[in-house]
């Protein structure tokens, strides 16, 4: 006989009370209501739990288990689907977007310098995560990434949208790569797809027709002597602001006249060494005088642990007229065309930038051969430098250095 709601609200009797196909209520001696369905598969007996009475009803518990009976029917194992289906939970639980970022985010701490490590994140927490960081990884939608990196793009900030989804798809690909999902669903998302075409704005450079203005100005800058030198190495040197500031006492060989910056201070992760031209060593001696008993050579003035902040070279050159004019990574491109049209060679030229040669025999060869070159190009731009403070220009005729 089947169970009806009255019978269930009246039962006393400890035991099993069948409702049929297997369903029944488990009534246990402390009073305890569950039910069971008992049913077979792969030839052994098993049975399923689908909660307490009354707050499971007669209802519910039929539903429950003419879902498990379907299951059956088409030869699954309704215990085992639901054994899996409460470890996928679990698992997606587990594994968030916020939560598999941060892993991917530690593995590629080694590759990073900690200032991009915290723009990277900074992106995501403002970006994604407010939205999307607790949900499951499994349970993101490529419209949904779409529409969030559609609405940085919509604040003007077109360049970040398109690293903000660069850094959604690779931790994705990660995620994959590392058992935390199945499948990636961001392959098809292709920026040029989802955002508009955007102008690429390169860093002003100065240029060569100011550099007796600017030069001029520098020398009598009355702001702190070590943003002046620093300014100065940073032009004599063709490298990157962020190296020159973080420059420490022990990367120089000043009787070889050579300053090798470590693997891990490159923006590409590879030794670089820069030849001193006189004048660089000139830079270098006064600075021994300001900062020659501190680890870093161009220390700030208020904490002589840390270096130049990242807005120094930049503000300077903006209070000396130059603001959004020139910027202090634009010394690079200027050295660049000037000593393009001057003849030097052009891979001479990239090497002292530190454009790394793809080409692993060229890049052998870059090595190798040219140290002197670079040596004597490095002088002759200091020298250059030196004559257009006075108006001057020391150019070379075209030749193959």
């Amino acid at each position: 006989m089947k169970l009806t709601d009255a019978k269930l609200r009246t039962l006393t009797e400890p035991g099993k009370h069948f409702d049929g196909a297997g369903l029944y209520l488990e009534l246990t001696a402390a009073g305890g209501r569950y039910w069971r369905m008992k049913y077979r598969h792969g030839g052994k007996e098993k049975r399923l739990a689908f909660g307490v009475y009354p707050a499971v009803g007669l209802k519910d518990a039929r539903d429950l288990a003419a879902t498990a009976r379907k299951v059956l029917a088409l030869g699954d194992d309704p215990g085992a689907l639901r054994k899996a289906a409460k470890a996928q939970a679990v698992h997606e639980a587990v594994n968030t977007f916020e939560a598999v970022a941060d892993e991917w985010l530690r593995h590629q701490s080694a590759r990073w310098e900690p200032l991009t490590m915290q723009r990277i994140r900074a992106s995501l927490e403002a970006d994604i995560f407010p939205a999307l960081g607790a949900r499951p990884l499994a349970s993101i939608k490529p419209g949904e990434i779409m529409a969030a990196v559609k609405l940085i793009e919509k604040r003007g900030a077109a360049v970040l949208a398109s690293r903000v989804l660069q850094r959604v798809k690779s931790i994705y690909r990660w995620a994959v790569t590392h058992e935390r999902i199945e499948s990636n669903p961001m392959l098809d998302l292709v920026p040029s797809e989802i955002l508009k075409p955007h102008e690429v704005t390169h860093r002003a450079a100065l240029a060569d027709r100011d550099l007796p203005e600017f030069l001029g100005k520098l020398a009598s800058y009355e702001g702190d002597p070590r943003t002046v030198q620093a300014l100065s190495l940073l032009m004599l040197t063709a490298t990157r602001p962020g190296e020159v500031r973080g420059a420490k006492w022990a990367e120089f060989d000043l009787e070889a006249a050579l300053w090798t910056i470590p693997a891990e201070r490159m923006k590409m992760r590879s030794e670089h060494r820069v030849p001193l031209s006189r004048q660089a060593l000139e830079v270098l001696r006064t600075m021994q005088a300001l900062s020659g008993d501190s680890e870093l050579v161009f220390p700030s003035p208020s904490y002589r642990s840390k270096p130049l902040s990242e807005n120094t070279f930049n503000s300077a050159m903006g209070r000396m007229g130059f603001k959004g004019s020139a910027t202090a990574h634009g010394f690079r491109a200027l050295f660049s065309t000037v000593a393009n049209e001057c003849g030097w060679n052009p891979d001479v030229i990239e090497r002292q930038l530190a454009h790394i040669e793809r080409n692993k025999v060229r890049a052998a060869y870059h090595r190798s051969t040219y140290t002197a070159e670079r040596e004597k190009m490095m002088q002759w731009w200091a020298d250059y430098l030196d004559g257009r403070k006075g108006g001057k220009v020391l150019k070379m005729p075209k030749r193959a250095a």
